[in-house]
Formats: structure tokens, sequence, C-alpha cells
């Protein structure tokens, strides 16, 4: 494992970004209470506020996320589409998504987002092939990244932006060690060399991918 942030600087940049409303922390706090196990899924606050501020910029009114675990990201996602924009939630868990839920009630985001409990592959290959999706978020099983990747990617608008998580894999995917390393390892190396795109990764926690629809 490979500290991409010193934890020092991790402290800064979460009390240097806009603060987590009191939604977002009591969801925080209630994941790694309920679900200790699983909680270091949950994305960090500095984060969310970069989807929030992504969202915003590429003015998204139809978004897809693949992996909703409690619903953080799902939020930051969904406050920062247009007004009367929609978000397409994609899990298999109907016990995370049931606090994810509870929390976007509490958020005013019900009718803002459309959750579909059913493997996220499938729901992707059923969404119309037309390039309507304005902003897409992966987070979710790594194995299943390239997949969600070759569905999304058509299915973007140009100028349209997708945003991966975990491709770095805390630094495995420099020398990849299991199935979902290389698995990631192996995206990494192809949307580089993909003409569809233009493409970014930054050094955000596990490290993030911004991807960039040419048209």
């Amino acid at each position: 494992m490979v500290d991409i942030i010193d934890p020092a600087v991790g402290d800064y940049l979460l009390t240097h970004c806009t603060p987590a409303d009191e939604v977002l922390r009591d969801l925080a706090q209630e994941t790694w209470s309920k679900l200790p196990g699983s909680a270091g899924m949950q994305i960090s606050h500095d984060e969310g506020a970069l989807l929030t501020m992504l969202v915003r910029l590429t003015g998204a009114e139809f978004a897809v996320e693949v992996g909703t675990f409690t619903g953080y990201s799902s939020i930051c996602i969904a406050r920062g589409l247009r007004p009367g924009g929609r978000l397409l939630a994609c899990d298999v868990s109907e016990e995370w998504t049931q606090v994810a839920c509870g929390y976007w009630e509490r958020a005013g985001l019900t009718d803002r987002i459309d959750l579909r409990i059913a493997p996220a592959i499938e729901t992707l290959r059923a969404l119309d092939p037309a390039p309507v999706i304005d902003f897409a978020f992966v987070d979710a099983d790594k194995t299943g990244y390239p997949a969600y990747y070759a569905e999304l990617v058509p299915r973007l608008r140009p100028g349209g932006l997708l945003v991966l998580d975990n491709v770095l894999r805390g630094g495995r995917a420099l020398d990849p060690v299991d199935e979902s390393d290389r698995a990631i390892a192996g995206l990494n190396d192809h949307i580089v060399t993909d003409e569809r795109v233009d493409v970014v990764m930054l050094p955000v926690r596990d490290g993030v991918t911004l991807v960039r629809k040419r048209g």
C-alpha cells in the first residue's frame, strides 16, 4: 500500500472545502455505526464536494451512478444537477440502499433519484444507446469497471464527464496483485489510448480519473 496523500494533508483538505451539512454528517456517522465492516467504501467529504462541483460545472441534467452504497455520493451528485435533473442510481444491495433512501428523503432529493436494484451492467445495457448521459460516477466492484466503461462512454453526450473512483488501488495499480488490481490497471492503460475521450488522473484519495467525451 502507498500513502497517496499524507494523513495530515488529508485532514487539511477536509477542513478547506465546503463543509458537509447535517444530512451528510449524519449519513457518514450512521454508515460507520451500522456497517463498520463496509464503511470504508463511503467516499470522503472532499471527494463528495468535488463531485457536486463537477456536476455543476458540466451543467448536468441526467446522471448515472454505478455503486450507491448508503447514498453519500448520490446526494452529492443529485445536489449538483440542474433543476429537473435526474440521477439513475445502480446498486445490488437493498440493505445498503435502504439507508440511502432515508437520507435522500431527508435531503429533499427523492424526486431526483431513481434507484435500480440489479446488477449494474444489466441496467446500463438496458439504457437507450443514444448519447444522453451528462455525468457518470463509477465506484463499485473493480472487476466490473471495464464493462461499465464500455457501456457508459458511448452513452455520454459530447462534453459529458465520467468519473472513476479508486483507480490507484492503494498503489497496487502500479504493480497489480489480484484480479481487481489487474482490471483497474488494464482499464487505466486502455483509457489513455481511447481516442473518444480526454482523460486526467488525479491523486484524490485513492485516485480519481476524469474522462471527458470528445465531440
